[in-house]
């Protein structure tokens, strides 16, 4: 039976001691971060590792992020750190960012899916550091939820789907950010983000760095191909009902191509929700309306994506139109969830 801790209002020092011990000898514990939660098992442990991808379904050849408390711990599992990369470290840890980098022997294949790199993140959350800390062993952890579902950002629904999965869930209350790291790799002194987060282009350009955007943040990755990070290949995010994202610069031609979605589906769907700001719910009347947030506020929006993806499907919602965001600073973030959540099923006017 999963054991729950509330670190809401208080951590408890033995509670850490206890989790601590346990993912030591290869249990396996939710626990808060500042972008969502993760399953976390102590990465140097295969067999540990092995019972995340059990607890999750989660495909084997989707890698996992490891979870350090210090820099030196970076050091113990990964090597021939480059300036940037270590410009990269100085910079953003600890905070939502992971970096891919050459990975030494003692990680465990299962962690990496066989490639040579491991992505290695410093969480700021403080629940989080304390437990790796008092581990005193790197923790792979990827998301706390089903694989293929929303990632978990508040305990009530994580506790529906991996309670009896894990050993222990630690409840640190809802999550700052929403929205998992960004995940980067250092190519030809060139920072490619493969996953876009919280931390923006623009954040990184501002270290005087070069960044460039990977290929399939908004595009779909092929089976046969091998990815580098989470988030970029199986399917992700996605509620039960049929998702179309629809995109535009312009406000009133989105706001028109979703009433024209509306009245082309009407009659072939029972329960039609429309997903988007807040201050365009007077123009949808005549369906379902669930606010993610205003549109002045993209990181109130990454905060409650997960969440109102989930509540679609506790409102039996059958056919979802979705309204997309600037691609900019965080927009680019949400977007790539989007895009993944409506399985690329995208219009662009």
């Amino acid at each position: 039976m999963t054991k729950i801790y509330d670190f809401k209002n208080n951590i408890d020092s033995s509670a850490i001691k206890e989790l601590s011990e346990a993912l030591k000898n290869g249990k396996l514990v939710v626990f808060p971060t500042e972008t969502v939660y993760g399953i976390g098992a102590n990465a140097l442990d295969y067999d540990a590792v092995n019972k995340i991808f059990k607890a999750k379904g989660r495909p084997t050849d989707n890698p996992l992020i490891v979870h350090v408390s210090n820099k030196e711990m970076i050091n113990n599992i990964a090597k021939d750190i480059s300036n940037i990369e270590q410009k990269l470290i100085d910079n953003f840890m600890p905070g939502p960012i992971t970096i891919i980098l050459n990975k030494k022997n003692n990680i465990p294949s299962n962690v990496t899916c066989n490639l040579d790199t491991v992505g290695i993140r410093m969480p700021e959350n403080i629940i989080a550091r304390k437990i790796i800390e008092s581990s005193g062993v790197p923790i792979a952890a990827p998301s706390a939820n089903i694989s293929g579902k929303p990632s978990g950002t508040n305990i009530q629904d994580i506790k529906k789907e991996l309670d009896n999965k894990v050993d222990y869930i630690v409840d640190g209350g809802e999550c700052e950010i929403g929205l998992e790291s960004t995940v980067v790799k250092v190519e030809n002194g060139i920072v490619n983000i493969l996953r876009p987060g919280k931390i923006s282009p623009e954040d990184i350009q501002n270290l005087g760095l070069s960044v460039k955007l990977d290929s399939h943040i908004f595009n779909e990755v092929k089976n046969e191909e091998k990815v580098q990070s989470p988030g970029m290949k199986h399917k992700h995010y996605a509620p039960n009902a049929k998702a179309v994202l629809v995109c535009s610069d312009n406000e009133e031609r989105k706001i028109e191509q979703i009433k024209e979605l509306i009245k082309e589906n009407k009659d072939n769907y029972k329960n039609i929700f429309v997903l988007g700001f807040e201050e365009h719910s007077k123009y949808f009347n005549d369906v379902n309306f669930l606010s993610f947030g205003t549109n002045n506020d993209l990181n109130l929006v990454s905060k409650n994506i997960f969440s109102s993806l989930r509540k679609l499907d506790k409102q039996k919602c059958d056919f979802c139109i979705v309204e997309g965001v600037k691609k900019q600073g965080i927009g680019i973030a949400i977007l790539n969830r989007l895009i993944r959540a409506c399985g690329y099923n995208k219009i662009e006017v």
